[in-house]
């Protein structure tokens, strides 16, 4: 794997694809800088061999062109901080201006250039755009791994600039090397953890784990789908009616391959979708009309943190209730910590996915976890087996 560690950095400008894709508040202020904290090392490492670095990302979303509340100004300041420098700032990531401040930076200096995504030619993966952005330095380094599964202009397609000079950043680097540990070096028993809201968002990754793990289990809004296709009551809980088949289908793979799928056997179920609503405990097939199963229950939980808490390899990739709401979050929160007792027996746990993570870092037990992966979509698509676009631009 082509790190920064094969770089020395002295007198070298290089351009750093971050995500640094973080939440603000109304005022602008960051809620979550997980993100930016994951990819300091990185920078760090190319300061201290006396290089200067270009930072680019994207924030949020914008329509038609630049506007102010998905501006990076509003997170220079954090990023000095961390970095305890100073931090440049370009108003554009292209054009004369900011190719003069690049070219004017010196040994241990940091430019931050301006939200990518305020040019559409960014995400069209427009090679004249990605051009402009290579202008800007002598080394490529992608430490974005929540954007790799895109060929967008500074994640892939500006690697065709530096057929010699480009590297994985360090937090690149740790994630495949920490996915791969799920997917290829497994220590077992290997358990997958699967939940969340949908059964056809997580197809291809229960049929590529089927391949895999030991056991799988289910938990989330999908497990309903699950349940109604053996037959069972799920009352008003979510279902995907047109996967039942899907569902069926997956249940008769896993026991042709040997595979322990574990689908809950029992719910805390509600009468709304609420905190404050009325609830109790059900067998997870037997839920009456009017109400709808919100987490797994306790003889789930017990269930499932045995066979966690024994396993070598674990993936968690989707909670198992609505974990927003403190009534539902039980299965979430017991399922955290049955991975922190797996990774103190010795074994590798891997979170990713969105809400797998914030439910992690809610409950503040991250760093006791083997590894937090950043990417959302990229890990999906990774463990579907596909091959990432910011992966391959830098291994070719």
């Amino acid at each position: 794997m082509k790190t920064i560690d094969g770089i020395n950095f002295q007198g070298k400008r290089a351009i750093m694809r971050v995500d640094f894709n973080v939440p603000l508040n109304s005022d602008f202020q960051i809620t979550d800088d997980s993100r930016m904290r994951a990819a300091v090392p990185s920078i760090r490492k190319i300061l201290d061999d006396g290089g200067s670095v270009i930072v680019m990302s994207h924030l949020g979303r914008p329509k038609e062109g630049p506007e102010d509340k998905f501006s990076l100004r509003h997170i220079r300041e954090h990023l000095a901080k961390l970095l305890n420098t100073e931090v440049k700032f370009a108003d554009d990531c292209i054009g004369d201006l900011t190719h003069q401040k690049a070219l004017n930076l010196r040994p241990g200096e940091v430019l931050l250039l301006e939200n990518l995504r305020f040019y559409k030619q960014e995400t069209k993966g427009d090679e004249e755009f990605a051009g402009k952005l290579a202008q800007l330095a002598d080394v490529y380094v992608n430490d974005a791994f929540g954007t790799a599964h895109r060929a967008h202009a500074s994640t892939t397609i500006i690697a065709k600039f530096f057929p010699n000079d480009k590297v994985f950043g360090y937090l690149m680097a740790n994630e495949l090397a920490s996915i791969d540990k799920v997917l290829k070096d497994v220590k077992r028993p290997y358990t997958a953890i699967i939940g969340g809201a949908k059964v056809s968002s997580k197809i291809e990754i229960l049929e590529n784990l089927l391949d895999k793990v030991d056991d799988l289990i289910i938990g989330g809004g999908m497990m309903f789908t699950f349940i109604k296709a053996q037959g069972g009551s799920i009352g008003g809980s979510l279902v995907e009616e047109d996967f039942l088949e899907k569902a069926r289908e997956i249940m008769t793979k896993a026991k042709e391959k040997g595979v322990k799928l574990h689908i809950p056997a029992d719910a805390i179920i509600a009468d709304t979708f609420s905190n404050d609503a009325n609830f109790k405990k059900r067998k997870a097939d037997a839920i009456p009309d009017g109400w709808l199963g919100l987490d797994i229950g306790p003889e789930s939980i017990k269930a499932f943190t045995s066979i966690i808490e024994k396993s070598q390899t674990v993936l968690w990739n989707g909670p198992m209730g609505v974990f927003e709401m403190e009534n539902f979050a039980a299965g979430t929160r017991t399922v955290a910590e049955s991975l922190v007792k797996a990774t103190q027996n010795g074994g590798f746990t891997l979170i990713g996915g969105g809400d797998s993570v914030a439910a992690i870092n809610q409950l503040g037990l991250a760093d006791q976890v083997s590894y937090v992966s950043t990417g959302g979509g990229a890990l999906l698509e990774y463990m579907e087996g596909k091959i990432l676009p910011g992966v391959q631009a830098i291994n070719e």
